[in-house]
């Protein structure tokens, strides 16, 4: 891996925490659970420009780096954001591999994945299948958030594709 690479994709994992931790302090949607998804941003940016390998990478890390500087790790919080971001990220790679889908459908996508993944975990740390009842609201937010994200990514995209 170059230099140029490394820093990039360093700046991009720093950018993605951040956003991260920011996400952490806005009371913008009224469901528990529920959140922008703001670093996956940075996974759609990281997945379209530099590949699947290097997104999967910042996906972990992130999460890992969140939670230590939180204090979660190894906590059910910790469990539920890496459930979440890993089935966000398969999703995302899966439907960015059929050519017909945009960012902004990938993002929706891995927003809905996101949803799965949280879920998913939730169920197995509870030991309850009757959180699957909060599927239905939580797929509605996804839509509007991964179409909110899939839009950011876009956007940085082509301001930064000239720079990187």
């Amino acid at each position: 891996m170059n230099t140029k690479r490394l820093v990039t994709l360093s700046i991009f994992l720093s950018i993605s925490i951040v956003l991260s931790i920011v996400e952490s302090f806005l009371p913008v949607i009224p469901i528990v659970g529920a959140k922008l998804g703001l670093a996956n941003i940075m996974t759609l940016v990281i997945l379209s420009l530099y590949g699947e390998k290097d997104a999967f990478v910042v996906v972990i890390l992130r999460v890992l780096l969140v939670s230590i500087l939180r204090g979660t790790i190894g906590n059910p919080g910790f469990f539920l954001s890496l459930g979440g971001g890993l089935s966000a990220y398969i999703m995302m790679v899966i439907f960015s591999r059929i050519k017909i889908f945009n960012i902004i459908s990938v993002s929706v996508m891995g927003s809905l994945g996101h949803s799965v993944g949280q879920i998913g975990v939730a169920i197995i740390i509870l030991n309850t299948t009757e959180l699957v009842y909060y599927f239905p609201f939580l797929f509605l937010l996804a839509i509007p958030t991964g179409i909110f994200t899939g839009s950011v990514a876009k956007k940085f995209i082509k301001i930064t594709q000239d720079y990187i």
